[in-house]
Protein backbone atom coordinates (compact mmCIF):
# COMPACT_ATOMS: atom_id res chain seq x y z
CA UNK A 1 0.00 0.00 0.00
CA UNK A 2 1.24 3.57 -0.62
CA UNK A 3 1.60 6.42 1.54
CA UNK A 4 -1.59 8.90 1.96
CA UNK A 5 -0.21 12.47 1.91
CA UNK A 6 -1.82 15.59 3.39
CA UNK A 7 -0.04 18.87 2.60
CA UNK A 8 -1.01 21.96 3.55
CA UNK A 9 0.58 24.61 1.25
CA UNK A 10 -1.24 27.22 2.81
CA UNK A 11 -4.11 28.12 5.16
CA UNK A 12 -3.06 26.00 8.35
CA UNK A 13 -1.44 29.43 11.15
CA UNK A 14 -2.98 32.11 8.88
CA UNK A 15 -6.50 33.13 7.99
CA UNK A 16 -6.19 33.15 3.85
CA UNK A 17 -3.88 31.26 1.61
CA UNK A 18 -5.63 27.98 1.76
CA UNK A 19 -4.13 25.49 -0.23
CA UNK A 20 -3.86 21.30 0.54
CA UNK A 21 -2.54 18.86 -1.32
CA UNK A 22 -3.97 14.99 -1.14
CA UNK A 23 -1.32 12.59 -2.61
CA UNK A 24 -1.55 8.97 -2.86
CA UNK A 25 0.78 6.70 -5.42
CA UNK A 26 0.97 9.25 -8.97
CA UNK A 27 -1.55 11.30 -8.20
CA UNK A 28 -2.18 14.44 -6.55
CA UNK A 29 -5.01 16.81 -6.48
CA UNK A 30 -5.37 19.99 -4.60
CA UNK A 31 -8.35 21.19 -2.62
CA UNK A 32 -8.38 25.30 -3.01
CA UNK A 33 -6.04 27.99 -4.17
CA UNK A 34 -6.04 31.06 -2.29
CA UNK A 35 -4.81 34.49 -1.56
CA UNK A 36 -4.43 36.65 1.34
CA UNK A 37 -4.52 40.29 1.90
CA UNK A 38 -1.04 41.86 2.30
CA UNK A 39 -0.12 42.71 6.23
CA UNK A 40 0.75 45.95 7.53
CA UNK A 41 4.72 45.27 6.92
CA UNK A 42 3.95 44.42 3.67
CA UNK A 43 4.62 48.28 1.70
CA UNK A 44 3.42 48.37 -2.08
CA UNK A 45 2.36 44.83 -2.16
CA UNK A 46 -0.93 44.13 -4.27
CA UNK A 47 -2.11 40.37 -2.92
CA UNK A 48 -0.19 37.06 -1.43
CA UNK A 49 -0.15 33.46 -2.79
CA UNK A 50 1.33 30.24 -1.56
CA UNK A 51 4.55 29.01 -2.21
CA UNK A 52 3.66 26.46 -5.32
CA UNK A 53 7.17 25.01 -5.61
CA UNK A 54 5.82 21.40 -4.78
CA UNK A 55 3.06 21.79 -7.15
CA UNK A 56 5.71 22.49 -10.06
CA UNK A 57 8.02 19.43 -8.47
CA UNK A 58 5.43 17.14 -8.95
CA UNK A 59 3.33 18.85 -11.92
CA UNK A 60 3.14 15.45 -13.87
CA UNK A 61 1.09 14.58 -10.69
CA UNK A 62 -1.33 16.94 -10.45
CA UNK A 63 -4.50 15.42 -11.84
CA UNK A 64 -6.97 18.67 -10.81
CA UNK A 65 -7.48 21.40 -8.56
CA UNK A 66 -11.05 20.77 -6.88
CA UNK A 67 -12.92 24.33 -5.07
CA UNK A 68 -14.64 24.47 -2.00
CA UNK A 69 -16.08 28.04 -2.39
CA UNK A 70 -15.79 31.28 -3.86
CA UNK A 71 -14.28 33.24 -1.61
CA UNK A 72 -10.94 34.89 -2.88
CA UNK A 73 -9.03 33.16 0.22
CA UNK A 74 -9.53 30.08 -1.61
CA UNK A 75 -9.70 30.90 -5.37
CA UNK A 76 -7.52 34.23 -5.71
CA UNK A 77 -3.89 32.60 -6.83
CA UNK A 78 -5.66 29.82 -8.83
CA UNK A 79 -4.88 32.41 -12.07
CA UNK A 80 -1.37 32.15 -10.96
CA UNK A 81 -1.10 28.50 -11.03
CA UNK A 82 -3.10 28.05 -14.03
CA UNK A 83 -0.74 30.21 -15.42
CA UNK A 84 2.44 27.56 -14.71
CA UNK A 85 0.16 24.57 -14.38
CA UNK A 86 -2.68 23.40 -16.96
CA UNK A 87 -5.08 21.54 -15.15
CA UNK A 88 -8.26 20.99 -14.65
CA UNK A 89 -10.94 22.86 -12.33
CA UNK A 90 -13.65 21.37 -10.60
CA UNK A 91 -16.38 23.82 -8.19
CA UNK A 92 -19.89 24.54 -8.38
CA UNK A 93 -21.85 26.63 -10.61
CA UNK A 94 -21.36 29.93 -8.91
CA UNK A 95 -17.36 29.82 -7.18
CA UNK A 96 -16.91 28.53 -11.22
CA UNK A 97 -18.72 31.15 -12.70
CA UNK A 98 -16.49 34.21 -10.36
CA UNK A 99 -13.44 32.40 -11.54
CA UNK A 100 -14.59 31.94 -15.19
CA UNK A 101 -14.84 35.97 -14.41
CA UNK A 102 -11.20 35.84 -12.87
CA UNK A 103 -9.66 33.96 -15.68
CA UNK A 104 -11.17 36.01 -18.53
CA UNK A 105 -9.60 39.27 -17.29
CA UNK A 106 -6.63 36.89 -16.89
CA UNK A 107 -6.60 35.71 -20.78
CA UNK A 108 -6.56 31.78 -19.31
CA UNK A 109 -9.93 30.76 -19.55
CA UNK A 110 -9.00 29.36 -22.98
CA UNK A 111 -6.76 26.79 -21.44
CA UNK A 112 -8.57 26.48 -18.45
CA UNK A 113 -11.00 23.01 -18.18
CA UNK A 114 -13.73 24.06 -16.26
CA UNK A 115 -15.91 21.22 -14.52
CA UNK A 116 -19.62 22.30 -13.09
CA UNK A 117 -20.03 19.72 -9.13
CA UNK A 118 -22.72 17.92 -9.37
CA UNK A 119 -23.71 16.91 -5.64
CA UNK A 120 -25.42 13.97 -6.73
CA UNK A 121 -22.51 12.42 -8.54
CA UNK A 122 -19.04 11.59 -7.69
CA UNK A 123 -15.96 12.85 -9.10
CA UNK A 124 -12.90 9.84 -9.54
CA UNK A 125 -8.93 10.98 -9.94
CA UNK A 126 -6.89 8.36 -10.14
CA UNK A 127 -6.92 6.11 -7.09
CA UNK A 128 -9.43 8.83 -5.35
CA UNK A 129 -13.26 9.21 -5.11
CA UNK A 130 -14.88 12.53 -4.20
CA UNK A 131 -17.89 12.88 -2.75
CA UNK A 132 -19.72 16.27 -2.24
CA UNK A 133 -21.57 17.72 1.10
CA UNK A 134 -23.64 20.59 1.02
CA UNK A 135 -22.20 23.40 3.29
CA UNK A 136 -23.80 26.84 4.82
CA UNK A 137 -21.35 29.40 4.92
CA UNK A 138 -21.13 33.00 3.60
CA UNK A 139 -21.51 32.68 0.31
CA UNK A 140 -24.05 30.18 -1.61
CA UNK A 141 -22.65 26.61 -3.26
CA UNK A 142 -20.41 25.57 -0.77
CA UNK A 143 -19.42 22.74 -0.19
CA UNK A 144 -17.48 20.13 2.18
CA UNK A 145 -15.63 16.71 0.83
CA UNK A 146 -15.60 13.24 1.36
CA UNK A 147 -11.93 11.58 0.20
CA UNK A 148 -12.48 8.09 -0.35
CA UNK A 149 -9.02 7.13 -0.50
CA UNK A 150 -7.25 3.09 -0.61
CA UNK A 151 -6.44 4.01 3.29
CA UNK A 152 -9.68 5.40 4.51
CA UNK A 153 -12.07 8.18 4.04
CA UNK A 154 -11.42 11.63 4.83
CA UNK A 155 -13.53 14.44 5.16
CA UNK A 156 -12.85 18.14 4.06
CA UNK A 157 -15.25 20.38 6.18
CA UNK A 158 -14.47 23.65 4.05
CA UNK A 159 -15.80 26.88 5.17
CA UNK A 160 -19.08 26.18 6.92
CA UNK A 161 -21.54 26.96 9.52
CA UNK A 162 -24.43 24.75 11.36
CA UNK A 163 -26.39 27.72 12.41
CA UNK A 164 -30.08 27.39 11.58
CA UNK A 165 -32.38 29.63 9.63
CA UNK A 166 -30.03 29.43 6.75
CA UNK A 167 -31.53 32.04 4.06
CA UNK A 168 -32.07 30.40 0.14
CA UNK A 169 -31.69 26.97 1.51
CA UNK A 170 -28.03 26.24 2.11
CA UNK A 171 -27.81 25.33 5.03
CA UNK A 172 -25.25 22.65 5.67
CA UNK A 173 -26.05 18.55 5.10
CA UNK A 174 -26.01 17.31 8.73
CA UNK A 175 -27.79 14.13 7.44
CA UNK A 176 -24.64 13.44 4.91
CA UNK A 177 -22.40 14.35 7.30
CA UNK A 178 -23.75 12.05 10.14
CA UNK A 179 -24.35 9.09 6.84
CA UNK A 180 -20.65 9.23 6.43
CA UNK A 181 -19.75 9.14 9.96
CA UNK A 182 -21.90 5.73 9.98
CA UNK A 183 -19.72 4.35 7.62
CA UNK A 184 -16.25 4.84 9.19
CA UNK A 185 -13.96 8.19 8.97
CA UNK A 186 -10.63 8.05 8.86
CA UNK A 187 -9.56 11.56 9.30
CA UNK A 188 -11.66 14.71 9.81
CA UNK A 189 -10.39 17.96 8.15
CA UNK A 190 -12.37 20.38 10.10
CA UNK A 191 -12.46 24.85 9.60
CA UNK A 192 -11.31 26.20 13.28
CA UNK A 193 -11.74 30.16 12.22
CA UNK A 194 -14.17 29.82 15.18
CA UNK A 195 -12.96 28.17 17.91
CA UNK A 196 -13.03 30.63 20.13
CA UNK A 197 -16.84 31.90 20.02
CA UNK A 198 -19.42 30.14 22.77
CA UNK A 199 -22.11 28.49 21.39
CA UNK A 200 -23.79 28.52 18.11
CA UNK A 201 -23.65 31.55 15.16
CA UNK A 202 -26.55 33.67 15.18
CA UNK A 203 -29.22 32.67 12.79
CA UNK A 204 -29.67 34.69 9.31
CA UNK A 205 -33.44 35.07 10.27
CA UNK A 206 -32.23 37.43 13.23
CA UNK A 207 -30.32 38.94 11.19
CA UNK A 208 -32.36 39.83 8.73
CA UNK A 209 -35.03 40.76 11.83
CA UNK A 210 -32.28 43.17 13.02
CA UNK A 211 -32.16 44.30 9.29
CA UNK A 212 -35.88 45.16 8.63
CA UNK A 213 -36.16 47.18 12.05
CA UNK A 214 -33.22 49.39 10.64
CA UNK A 215 -34.91 49.86 7.34
CA UNK A 216 -38.27 50.06 8.54
CA UNK A 217 -36.80 53.03 11.44
CA UNK A 218 -34.99 55.10 8.67
CA UNK A 219 -36.96 57.90 6.78
CA UNK A 220 -34.12 58.57 3.99
CA UNK A 221 -32.14 56.19 1.45
CA UNK A 222 -30.33 53.17 2.75
CA UNK A 223 -27.21 51.85 1.72
CA UNK A 224 -26.01 48.52 2.78
CA UNK A 225 -22.52 48.08 1.86
CA UNK A 226 -21.43 44.53 2.14
CA UNK A 227 -19.07 41.64 0.74
CA UNK A 228 -19.50 41.05 -3.15
CA UNK A 229 -20.05 37.31 -2.73
CA UNK A 230 -22.35 37.66 0.18
CA UNK A 231 -26.09 36.68 -2.03
CA UNK A 232 -27.72 35.00 0.72
CA UNK A 233 -27.65 38.68 2.70
CA UNK A 234 -28.35 40.33 -0.93
CA UNK A 235 -31.52 38.18 -0.98
CA UNK A 236 -32.47 39.11 2.28
CA UNK A 237 -32.05 42.88 1.69
CA UNK A 238 -34.23 41.96 -1.49
CA UNK A 239 -36.71 40.59 0.29
CA UNK A 240 -37.14 43.09 3.12
CA UNK A 241 -37.28 46.06 0.27
CA UNK A 242 -39.99 43.68 -1.34
CA UNK A 243 -42.10 44.07 1.47
CA UNK A 244 -41.57 47.72 2.37
CA UNK A 245 -42.28 48.57 -1.51
CA UNK A 246 -38.58 50.12 -1.89
CA UNK A 247 -36.54 50.21 -4.85
CA UNK A 248 -33.30 48.31 -5.18
CA UNK A 249 -29.88 49.42 -6.74
CA UNK A 250 -26.50 47.57 -7.11
CA UNK A 251 -23.67 49.43 -7.40
CA UNK A 252 -19.91 48.30 -7.71
CA UNK A 253 -17.98 46.52 -10.51
CA UNK A 254 -17.32 43.69 -8.10
CA UNK A 255 -20.78 43.30 -6.56
CA UNK A 256 -22.68 43.84 -10.46
CA UNK A 257 -20.29 40.41 -11.52
CA UNK A 258 -21.60 38.65 -8.22
CA UNK A 259 -25.37 39.48 -8.50
CA UNK A 260 -25.81 38.70 -12.20
CA UNK A 261 -23.91 35.04 -11.86
CA UNK A 262 -26.38 34.78 -9.11
CA UNK A 263 -29.70 35.60 -10.86
CA UNK A 264 -28.51 33.46 -13.56
CA UNK A 265 -27.93 30.55 -11.47
CA UNK A 266 -31.14 31.08 -9.58
CA UNK A 267 -29.50 31.72 -6.06
CA UNK A 268 -30.46 35.23 -6.22
CA UNK A 269 -34.31 36.66 -7.84
CA UNK A 270 -34.94 40.09 -7.95
CA UNK A 271 -37.94 41.29 -9.43
CA UNK A 272 -37.34 43.59 -12.58
CA UNK A 273 -39.74 46.19 -11.57
CA UNK A 274 -37.78 46.63 -8.15
CA UNK A 275 -34.55 46.69 -9.81
CA UNK A 276 -33.26 50.23 -10.68
CA UNK A 277 -30.23 51.80 -12.22
CA UNK A 278 -28.10 54.16 -10.35
CA UNK A 279 -28.76 56.69 -13.18
CA UNK A 280 -32.08 56.34 -11.95
CA UNK A 281 -31.66 57.39 -7.82
CA UNK A 282 -32.85 60.94 -8.36
CA UNK A 283 -36.06 60.50 -9.97
CA UNK A 284 -37.44 58.48 -6.84
CA UNK A 285 -38.04 59.98 -3.16
CA UNK A 286 -35.38 59.40 -1.12
CA UNK A 287 -37.22 56.64 1.39
CA UNK A 288 -38.02 54.42 -1.47
CA UNK A 289 -34.21 53.65 -1.97
CA UNK A 290 -31.91 50.95 -1.19
CA UNK A 291 -28.76 50.75 -2.48
CA UNK A 292 -26.14 47.58 -1.89
CA UNK A 293 -23.02 48.24 -2.74
CA UNK A 294 -18.98 47.42 -2.01
CA UNK A 295 -16.97 48.99 0.68
CA UNK A 296 -18.00 47.52 3.84
CA UNK A 297 -13.58 46.88 4.76
CA UNK A 298 -12.90 50.45 4.22
CA UNK A 299 -11.42 49.20 0.36
CA UNK A 300 -9.88 52.97 -0.89
CA UNK A 301 -11.57 52.64 -4.34
CA UNK A 302 -14.56 51.15 -3.45
CA UNK A 303 -18.29 52.58 -4.00
CA UNK A 304 -18.64 53.29 -0.31
CA UNK A 305 -15.51 54.90 -0.20
CA UNK A 306 -15.88 57.02 -2.84
CA UNK A 307 -19.19 58.58 -1.87
CA UNK A 308 -17.95 59.06 1.73
CA UNK A 309 -14.83 61.08 0.83
CA UNK A 310 -17.13 63.15 -1.80
CA UNK A 311 -15.86 61.94 -5.57
CA UNK A 312 -18.57 58.92 -6.20
CA UNK A 313 -19.67 60.63 -9.87
CA UNK A 314 -23.58 59.85 -9.21
CA UNK A 315 -24.18 59.45 -5.36
CA UNK A 316 -23.47 62.00 -2.92
CA UNK A 317 -24.17 61.14 0.42
CA UNK A 318 -26.36 63.75 2.96
CA UNK A 319 -28.06 63.92 6.13
CA UNK A 320 -30.86 61.78 6.62
CA UNK A 321 -28.97 58.58 4.58
CA UNK A 322 -28.31 55.32 6.50
CA UNK A 323 -25.80 53.68 5.88
CA UNK A 324 -25.24 49.83 7.26
CA UNK A 325 -21.88 47.94 6.80
CA UNK A 326 -23.05 44.37 6.88
CA UNK A 327 -20.27 42.69 7.68
CA UNK A 328 -17.55 41.21 10.19
CA UNK A 329 -14.22 44.02 10.24
CA UNK A 330 -11.23 42.13 9.25
CA UNK A 331 -8.27 42.62 11.47
CA UNK A 332 -6.23 44.93 9.43
CA UNK A 333 -8.95 46.68 8.41
CA UNK A 334 -10.49 48.83 11.44
CA UNK A 335 -8.45 52.10 10.99
CA UNK A 336 -9.77 52.20 7.51
CA UNK A 337 -13.26 51.34 8.06
CA UNK A 338 -13.11 53.65 11.08
CA UNK A 339 -12.10 56.27 9.09
CA UNK A 340 -15.36 55.94 6.73
CA UNK A 341 -17.40 55.48 9.62
CA UNK A 342 -16.43 58.90 10.87
CA UNK A 343 -16.40 60.68 7.16
CA UNK A 344 -19.79 59.82 6.29
CA UNK A 345 -20.68 60.84 9.93
CA UNK A 346 -19.01 64.14 9.28
CA UNK A 347 -21.64 63.96 5.95
CA UNK A 348 -24.46 63.98 8.24
CA UNK A 349 -25.36 60.26 7.51
CA UNK A 350 -25.92 57.96 10.07
CA UNK A 351 -23.71 54.88 10.17
CA UNK A 352 -25.20 51.21 11.71
CA UNK A 353 -22.12 48.64 11.86
CA UNK A 354 -21.64 45.23 13.80
CA UNK A 355 -20.27 47.11 17.17
CA UNK A 356 -23.33 48.71 17.67
CA UNK A 357 -25.73 45.78 15.99
CA UNK A 358 -26.49 42.61 15.31
CA UNK A 359 -26.46 42.84 11.74
CA UNK A 360 -23.61 40.79 10.35
CA UNK A 361 -23.66 36.73 10.96
CA UNK A 362 -20.31 34.90 10.90
CA UNK A 363 -19.77 31.96 8.01
CA UNK A 364 -17.79 30.10 10.24
CA UNK A 365 -18.70 27.41 13.51
CA UNK A 366 -18.82 28.68 16.84
CA UNK A 367 -17.36 25.76 19.30
CA UNK A 368 -20.99 23.76 19.67
CA UNK A 369 -21.26 23.71 15.98
CA UNK A 370 -17.64 22.45 15.31
CA UNK A 371 -18.15 19.42 18.61
CA UNK A 372 -21.56 18.57 16.45
CA UNK A 373 -19.26 17.85 13.64
CA UNK A 374 -16.77 15.69 15.25
CA UNK A 375 -19.22 13.71 16.79
CA UNK A 376 -21.39 13.71 13.56
CA UNK A 377 -18.46 12.17 11.82
CA UNK A 378 -17.05 10.48 14.61
CA UNK A 379 -13.20 10.21 13.13
CA UNK A 380 -9.99 8.00 14.20
CA UNK A 381 -8.07 11.20 13.76
CA UNK A 382 -8.65 14.87 13.40
CA UNK A 383 -6.89 17.41 11.99
CA UNK A 384 -7.54 20.87 12.69
CA UNK A 385 -7.19 23.43 9.33
CA UNK A 386 -8.20 26.81 8.45
CA UNK A 387 -7.17 29.33 11.36
CA UNK A 388 -4.41 31.12 12.98
CA UNK A 389 -2.01 28.47 15.09
CA UNK A 390 -4.18 29.45 18.26
CA UNK A 391 -7.16 28.76 16.65
CA UNK A 392 -5.83 25.48 15.69
CA UNK A 393 -4.42 24.82 19.19
CA UNK A 394 -7.77 25.38 20.63
CA UNK A 395 -10.26 23.13 18.26
CA UNK A 396 -7.46 20.25 19.12
CA UNK A 397 -8.21 21.02 22.72
CA UNK A 398 -11.94 20.95 21.67
CA UNK A 399 -11.76 17.27 19.47
CA UNK A 400 -9.95 15.82 22.73
CA UNK A 401 -12.77 17.19 24.89
CA UNK A 402 -15.42 15.49 22.42
CA UNK A 403 -13.49 12.29 22.70
CA UNK A 404 -11.03 12.39 19.81
CA UNK A 405 -7.83 10.66 21.54
CA UNK A 406 -5.08 13.09 22.08
CA UNK A 407 -2.28 9.98 20.16
CA UNK A 408 -4.91 10.67 17.04
CA UNK A 409 -5.00 14.52 16.86
CA UNK A 410 -2.37 15.62 13.99
CA UNK A 411 -2.17 19.07 14.68
CA UNK A 412 -0.06 20.38 11.31
CA UNK A 413 1.70 23.55 10.34
CA UNK A 414 1.46 24.67 6.17
CA UNK A 415 4.75 22.30 4.86
CA UNK A 416 4.52 19.65 7.38
CA UNK A 417 3.34 16.37 5.34
CA UNK A 418 0.38 14.44 7.37
CA UNK A 419 0.66 10.83 6.28
CA UNK A 420 -1.69 7.48 6.60
CA UNK A 421 -0.95 3.83 5.96
CA UNK A 422 -2.25 0.85 7.61
CA UNK A 423 -0.01 1.24 10.36
CA UNK A 424 -2.14 4.93 11.07
CA UNK A 425 -1.63 8.38 10.87
CA UNK A 426 1.50 10.80 11.46
CA UNK A 427 3.48 13.89 10.97
CA UNK A 428 6.80 12.90 8.95
CA UNK A 429 8.99 15.75 7.06
CA UNK A 430 8.30 18.87 5.38
CA UNK A 431 7.96 20.61 2.21
CA UNK A 432 9.39 23.65 0.73
CA UNK A 433 6.34 26.58 1.67
CA UNK A 434 5.82 30.09 2.37
CA UNK A 435 4.19 33.59 0.98
CA UNK A 436 4.92 34.46 -2.22
CA UNK A 437 4.36 38.54 -2.93
CA UNK A 438 2.60 39.97 -5.88
CA UNK A 439 3.55 43.91 -6.72
CA UNK A 440 2.03 44.79 -10.07
CA UNK A 441 2.63 41.99 -12.22
CA UNK A 442 5.86 41.12 -10.77
CA UNK A 443 5.58 37.56 -9.01
CA UNK A 444 7.98 36.90 -5.94
CA UNK A 445 10.26 39.62 -6.73
CA UNK A 446 9.62 41.27 -3.92
CA UNK A 447 11.49 39.83 -0.99
CA UNK A 448 12.78 40.36 2.61
CA UNK A 449 14.89 42.75 1.59
CA UNK A 450 13.10 44.96 -0.61
CA UNK A 451 10.20 45.21 1.98
CA UNK A 452 12.99 46.14 4.52
CA UNK A 453 14.36 48.64 1.95
CA UNK A 454 10.56 50.42 1.66
CA UNK A 455 9.77 50.13 5.37
CA UNK A 456 12.98 52.55 5.81
CA UNK A 457 12.38 54.42 3.04
CA UNK A 458 8.64 54.99 4.24
CA UNK A 459 10.32 55.84 7.80
CA UNK A 460 13.70 57.76 7.30
CA UNK A 461 13.48 58.93 3.89
CA UNK A 462 16.35 59.28 1.34
CA UNK A 463 19.33 61.33 0.64
CA UNK A 464 20.93 61.27 -2.53
CA UNK A 465 24.72 62.60 -3.15
CA UNK A 466 25.75 63.50 -7.06
CA UNK A 467 29.30 64.52 -7.83
CA UNK A 468 31.54 64.10 -10.93
CA UNK A 469 35.55 64.35 -11.09
CA UNK A 470 38.17 64.92 -13.56
CA UNK A 471 38.97 61.15 -14.83
CA UNK A 472 42.70 62.46 -15.31
CA UNK A 473 43.06 64.78 -12.26
CA UNK A 474 40.94 63.41 -9.50
CA UNK A 475 39.56 67.05 -9.46
CA UNK A 476 35.84 67.56 -8.41
CA UNK A 477 33.92 69.04 -11.06
CA UNK A 478 30.28 69.24 -10.17
CA UNK A 479 28.94 68.64 -6.96
CA UNK A 480 28.41 67.78 -4.14
CA UNK A 481 24.98 67.95 -4.68
CA UNK A 482 22.70 66.71 -1.76
CA UNK A 483 19.01 66.37 -2.66
CA UNK A 484 17.07 64.34 -0.24
CA UNK A 485 13.28 63.22 -0.18
CA UNK A 486 10.66 62.30 2.58
CA UNK A 487 14.16 63.21 5.19
CA UNK A 488 14.04 67.03 5.87
CA UNK A 489 12.74 70.24 4.37
CA UNK A 490 16.03 72.06 3.06
CA UNK A 491 14.45 75.28 3.73
CA UNK A 492 14.59 74.74 6.88
CA UNK A 493 17.18 72.69 7.74
CA UNK A 494 19.82 73.99 4.99
CA UNK A 495 22.65 73.97 7.33
CA UNK A 496 22.32 70.26 8.08
CA UNK A 497 22.64 69.73 4.70
CA UNK A 498 25.60 72.08 4.01
CA UNK A 499 27.19 70.14 6.91
CA UNK A 500 26.70 67.04 5.45
CA UNK A 501 28.74 68.44 2.19
CA UNK A 502 31.50 69.16 4.07
CA UNK A 503 31.32 65.99 5.31
CA UNK A 504 31.84 64.48 2.11
CA UNK A 505 34.74 66.98 1.05
CA UNK A 506 37.02 65.85 3.91
CA UNK A 507 36.64 62.36 2.70
CA UNK A 508 37.38 62.73 -0.88
CA UNK A 509 40.03 64.96 0.32
CA UNK A 510 41.41 62.11 2.73
CA UNK A 511 41.27 59.75 -0.42
CA UNK A 512 44.22 60.29 -2.53
CA UNK A 513 44.32 60.54 -6.60
CA UNK A 514 46.36 57.74 -6.53
CA UNK A 515 44.32 55.45 -4.48
CA UNK A 516 43.26 51.90 -6.44
CA UNK A 517 39.56 51.85 -6.95
CA UNK A 518 39.58 55.78 -5.52
CA UNK A 519 35.70 56.37 -6.70
CA UNK A 520 34.07 52.78 -5.11
CA UNK A 521 36.23 53.71 -1.58
CA UNK A 522 34.60 57.26 -1.62
CA UNK A 523 31.27 55.80 -2.20
CA UNK A 524 31.37 53.59 0.63
CA UNK A 525 32.88 56.45 3.42
CA UNK A 526 30.28 58.59 1.80
CA UNK A 527 27.35 55.81 3.01
CA UNK A 528 29.04 55.23 5.95
CA UNK A 529 29.79 58.71 6.91
CA UNK A 530 26.54 60.28 6.11
CA UNK A 531 24.81 57.40 7.55
CA UNK A 532 27.00 57.92 10.87
CA UNK A 533 26.41 61.99 10.79
CA UNK A 534 22.57 62.06 10.54
CA UNK A 535 21.85 59.73 13.09
CA UNK A 536 24.18 61.92 15.24
CA UNK A 537 22.87 65.11 14.66
CA UNK A 538 19.15 64.67 13.91
CA UNK A 539 18.56 60.64 14.82
CA UNK A 540 17.30 59.63 11.87
CA UNK A 541 18.67 56.66 9.12
CA UNK A 542 17.86 57.65 6.01
CA UNK A 543 18.84 55.87 2.70
CA UNK A 544 22.40 57.16 0.97
CA UNK A 545 22.48 56.94 -2.32
CA UNK A 546 25.69 58.26 -4.20
CA UNK A 547 25.70 58.90 -7.51
CA UNK A 548 29.89 59.24 -8.51
CA UNK A 549 31.32 59.47 -11.70
CA UNK A 550 34.39 60.20 -13.65
CA UNK A 551 34.24 62.47 -16.82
Amino acid sequence: MSLLKIIPLGGLGEIGLNMMVFEYGNTIFLVDSGLMFPEDYMLGVDIVIPNMAYLRQNRSKLAAVVLTHAHEDHIGALPYLLKDIKVPVFGTPFTLGLVRHKLEEGDLIQSTALHEINLDEKLRLGPFTIEFIRVGHSVVDGVGLVINTPCGTLVHTGDYKIGYGAVGGMSTDLNKFARVGEKGVLALLSDSTNVEKEGYTISDKEIGETLDKIIAASKGRIIVALFASNIARTQLIVDIARARGKKIVISGRSIEVSVNIAKALGHLTIPEDMEIDIEQVPDYPDDDIIMITTGSQGEPMSALARMASGIHKQIKIKTGDTVILSSKFIPGNEKAIGKIINDLYRIGADVIYEKISDIHVSGHAFREELKLMINLTKPEYFIPVHGEYRHLILHARLAKEVGVSENNILLAENGQIIEFDESGGRLNGSVTTGRVLIDGKGVGDVGRSVLKERRVLSEEGLVAVTMAFDEETGIIMYGPEIVSRGFVFETETGHLLQDAQCVILEIVDEIAFDTPNRVGKIRSKIQTALRQYFFFTIGRRPVILPFIMEV
